[in-house]
């Protein structure tokens, strides 16, 4: 039950059009394209999340790339925040392959499921806060409907506050209000949050997050997940 109406949240998703600043970007960038994909078909709508239904481990980000998840049609999907994600997921033994080049390349994953707050490509990584909240009933859906969930891996501190609105706007506010850093966690009604760097250039190639920090984060969730090590 939990797949099919997971596949008809996408779809309702994948229909969106609430926000028209993130419209117009996304539907822009899809027929400007960047030259190093001239010949591609770019995706240009809101992009579902994907996984197995069945997770314990939930991992939110902040939202597509513009040349990434709005192109591929997929989530992390073909930019190198995802080279990142991906390759730990499959070191950490929730990915079959430790990369994701597009939404038909064999990708799965197990007991792992993957969202954003925002779902549309926003220029500059930037949603304005009432994109983020046009946004925000998606991922509690998605909360009440992955029953299994136990472990929220939150990518960057957006992720984090998107995940914490969400648990609050499901009756599971937690008082005083806990603060992100990478390695943080907290205990929400049966979740327990863990806060990551998000896996960006900006964050890689400076150094700030290091492959054994990421590495980290998932060994943790699978042992908070009660999941083999």
């Amino acid at each position: 039950m939990s797949s099919k109406s997971l596949r008809l949240l996408n779809e309702h998703i994948v229909s969106c059009r609430r926000c028209p600043r993130l419209v117009r970007w996304r539907e822009q960038t899809a027929r400007e394209k960047r030259a190093a994909y001239r010949n591609e078909e770019y995706w240009g709508r809101p992009v579902p999340s994907f996984g197995d239904p069945q997770a314990r481990v939930l991992i939110c980000g902040l939202a597509p790339a513009a040349h990434g998840g709005n192109r591929t049609g997929r989530i992390f999907t073909g930019d190198r925040s995802g080279d990142w994600l991906f390759a730990a997921l499959h070191r950490a033994g929730f990915a079959n392959q430790p990369t994701s080049t597009h939404r038909n390349d064999g990708l799965r994953l197990t007991d792992c499921y993957i969202t954003a707050c925002v779902r549309c490509a926003p220029p500059d990584n930037q949603p304005m806060p009432g994109e983020r909240d046009n946004c925000l009933p998606y991922l509690v859906e998605e909360l009440s409907l992955l029953g299994r969930v136990r472990v929220v891996v939150c990518l960057g501190s957006f992720a984090w506050d998107g995940v914490l609105r969400a648990l609050a706007a499901r009756g599971l506010a937690m008082k005083p209000r806990p603060r992100f850093a990478h390695g943080a966690e907290a205990v929400v009604g049966s979740y327990t949050l863990i806060g990551s760097y998000h896996p960006s250039q900006q964050n890689t190639f400076t150094g700030r997050l290091t492959t054994a920090m990421l590495d980290g984060i998932f060994r943790r969730a699978r042992i908070l997940a009660k999941l083999p090590v």
